[in-house]
């Protein structure tokens, strides 16, 4: 018996096939709006006046903001086929060298929360908005988005994992996801155990990875949108604090996630482990890939933002944007009594 899954065959990228419309795209719009309509509930929820221009316009800005800063950040760190030296304009434009359609496939999600921030950051300043406000409400949906987004990664059949022997490994046959049957010892080993048989000599062969995209759904998004929605939303003990648990908390599961995870790139950032590791095999937790180093910085950026605003609250050392609300009503009643 076979002891593993296979991606369906009936996903396609396409929406409709010979249409330049794809899941992956429609994913990134049902993310967007997921994170507006939330954002727009707790506005509603708490009475805050903000005008709707505003926030749709602040919203625009950190969406240009997160295409621009996924997409330079993937070209940078990620790329290693050098179509932005060959084609500069797919920066922005969804077309290769020979003009040819390809959709915004490379993208990356540490470039895009830097890029969305900044557009946003931008243009709330402008407006005179509070900054540690707007980042709580809106960080407190933005998880249940972000699951759209790996859905759509699904979909694609990419961002696929090492290899498993484990019952839920799943056989993806995307381009690239084909290893040499004689590459690594292990690999005879892990079909045996599944009940593939290897091909001879240095034939290609399709063995189950995890499917870490839906790792990512259940313990990146809707793990930590469960843990921010309803437990700190509305027990945060100071402003900012739903910012800086966040970026701690993604850091530290996208960390774990990210040795079951076939790094973009084809090699380890850091082996302190077996140097005969290929990056398809988690053979040792000490070696490192890139992604683990953004996802460290990621911890460390969280816990020192989560220090220093607590430090601050405790001091009251606060600025007026940052006090708490007035009691309107703690204010009549000693104005009467006086």
């Amino acid at each position: 018996m076979l002891a593993y899954l296979t991606h369906p065959e009936w996903l396609k990228p396409e929406i409709i096939p010979g249409l330049p419309f794809r899941w992956y795209g429609l994913m990134y719009i049902l993310a967007f709006l997921t994170a507006y309509l939330l954002f727009m509930y707790q506005i509603k929820k708490r009475k805050l006046e903000i005008e709707k221009d505003t926030i749709i316009n602040a919203f625009f800005w950190g969406i240009v903001g997160l295409l621009v800063g996924a997409r330079i950040f993937y070209m940078l760190f990620f790329d290693t086929s050098g179509t932005f030296w060959r084609a500069p304009w797919s920066l922005l434009l969804p077309f290769n060298e020979r003009w040819e359609f390809t959709g915004y496939s490379g993208m990356n999600y540490y470039g895009g929360v830097v890029g969305g921030v900044i557009g946003m950051v931008i243009y709330l300043r402008r407006k005179k908005q509070d900054l540690l406000e707007w980042g709580d409400m809106l960080i407190a949906g933005v998880p249940l988005g972000h699951t759209f987004g790996r859905l759509g990664n699904f979909i694609n059949g990419e961002l696929y994992g090492r290899l498993t022997t484990a019952p839920w490994g799943m056989v993806f046959h995307s381009e690239g996801a084909g290893i040499r049957a004689d590459d690594h010892p292990a690999i005879k080993g892990s079909a045996s155990e599944v009940g593939i048989t290897l091909p001879q000599g240095s034939q290609m062969v399709d063995l189950p990875r995890h499917p870490t995209q839906v790792y990512e759904m259940l313990f990146e998004s809707l793990m930590i949108w469960a843990i921010l929605w309803f437990i700190f939303r509305t027990r945060k003990p100071f402003k900012g604090f739903i910012i800086g648990l966040y970026i701690a908390i993604y850091g530290v599961v996208r960390f774990v996630i990210d040795y079951f995870r076939m790094p973009l790139r084809d090699h380890f950032l850091l082996k302190l482990g077996p140097q005969n590791n290929p990056v398809y095999l988690l053979l040792s937790p000490f070696n490192f890939t890139l992604d683990q180093l953004f996802s460290l910085l990621m911890v460390i950026g969280g816990v020192v933002f989560l220090w220093y605003r607590h430090r601050k609250s405790q001091r009251g050392r606060l600025s007026p944007a940052d006090q708490p609300a007035p009691d309107l009503r703690k204010m009549r009643k000693k104005i009467d009594k006086e």
